[in-house]
């Protein structure tokens, strides 16, 4: 771990300092600025550019929250059980299949309007009756971006099935709307920011509490969506849930949680709680291992730990450097789409996992490695 300091809290890094970007470093510091920081702003292994605030940050405050700091897609997390069958038992290919002819992807949702449960309608907002409908065409959905499916070997020839996904269209849509009038407040406040996407609400308001129920509702919903593609996955595979444990972890969320003997907003953008004893999943890209691991219940980490290897380069940049023939080397032995439409997701395109996963030594145990041998991509 290295440590920021300066005219701001400290800023904590389980990462060398000259692996970070600039433009990272320089969102830790203007999130350390704001006056309702807690203690100091901690960063996780695989940290870079978000907006707003950097992916791979967990925030600690105090009587206020970004919802930046929470990102655009609530809820956004991962699902992974083991299905304790051989892989011999499963042909690749036609897993392939049934997974792509079973969960809509990208834009897509379901022809019909699934019913959502009484318990996540009965917290919705306003805001989210406006969008009900789409949100129970979507539960069940994959959605886009860095978002998959895959199907995995644990190195025994033991069959993982593992998934990433989040609150969809309408997690989406509802950040979007609270970070606009969150800035709206920032001008009405006359409060200049370093960062204007750092704009906040103040507990207390009827904003902050609106926004509080709301992310709450779309993290419930995200969870929910990631155990309904899961029952539908292993339903088309003829695999029964009974006796099997999923790990279903958010890492785009907030909690309220006590630490250092305070109870604290905390938001974690693009990492995992983790306790001592928690189960978490730290996924890599179609090509490399993936982990699931166990928290040491790291206090200066605000017991977290990373949600991936995080990007060393932009999907811009991605489609500049690499070729068809690269995805194609760097995912063989993987069933799945090869395509210049998903070159931004190359592995390449993200940080070394072996580095970061030996950067958070201190925060996580090594449960299980897993290595993809089938990836369906949103």
């Amino acid at each position: 771990m290295e440590v920021i300091t300066g005219e701001h809290k400290p800023i904590k890094i389980w990462s060398q300092l000259e692996s970070v970007e600039p433009e990272a470093i320089q969102q830790l510091v203007n999130v350390a600025k704001l006056p309702f920081i807690f203690r100091h702003v901690s960063a996780m292994p695989d940290v870079h550019l978000g907006y707003g605030a950097t992916i791979g940050s967990v925030i600690a405050t105090k009587g206020a929250v970004c919802p930046s700091a929470v990102g655009v897609d609530i809820g956004c997390g991962m699902l992974a059980v083991n299905l304790h069958k051989s892989l011999n038992d499963f042909n690749l290919k036609e897993v392939f299949d049934t997974i792509e002819n079973t969960v809509p992807v990208g834009f897509k949702g379901h022809n019909q309007n699934l019913d959502i449960g009484v318990k996540l309608r009965g917290s919705a907002s306003d805001r989210i009756q406006e969008v009900w409908g789409k949100a129970g065409h979507q539960i069940g959905t994959l959605g886009g971006g860095n978002h998959f499916i895959e199907l995995c070997d644990d190195g025994t020839g033991n069959a993982w099935l593992m998934l990433h996904s989040g609150s969809r269209g309408t997690g989406n849509k509802l950040a979007q709307g609270y970070i606009k009038q969150a800035k709206e407040l920032m001008k009405i406040w006359h409060i200049s920011l370093a960062d204007p996407d750092l704009a906040y609400l103040v507990e207390g308001s009827q904003e902050f509490d609106n926004y509080v129920r709301d992310v709450l509702w779309c993290q419930d919903y995200a969870k929910e969506n990631r155990m309904e593609m899961l029952i539908n996955i292993m339903t088309a595979l003829n695999i029964s849930l009974d006796g099997k444990e999923a790990i279903n972890c958010h890492h785009n969320y907030m909690a309220i949680e006590n630490h250092f003997n305070s109870n604290v907003i905390i938001t974690r953008k693009g990492a995992v709680r983790a306790r001592e004893g928690d189960m978490g999943i730290i996924p890599g890209s179609m090509g490399t291992k993936s982990y699931i691991v166990k928290g040491k219940g790291d206090k200066e980490s605000f017991c977290s730990c990373s949600h991936g290897a995080g990007r060393r380069m932009s999907r811009t940049k991605a489609k500049a450097n690499y070729t068809v023939k690269d995805l194609e080397s760097q995912t063989e032995g993987v069933v799945c789409r090869k395509d210049k439409d998903i070159i931004d997701e190359i592995p390449g395109a993200y940080k070394d996992l072996d580095v970061v996963m030996e950067n958070q030594k201190d925060l996580v145990d090594i449960v299980h490695t897993l290595k993809a041998v089938v990836c369906v991509k949103g």
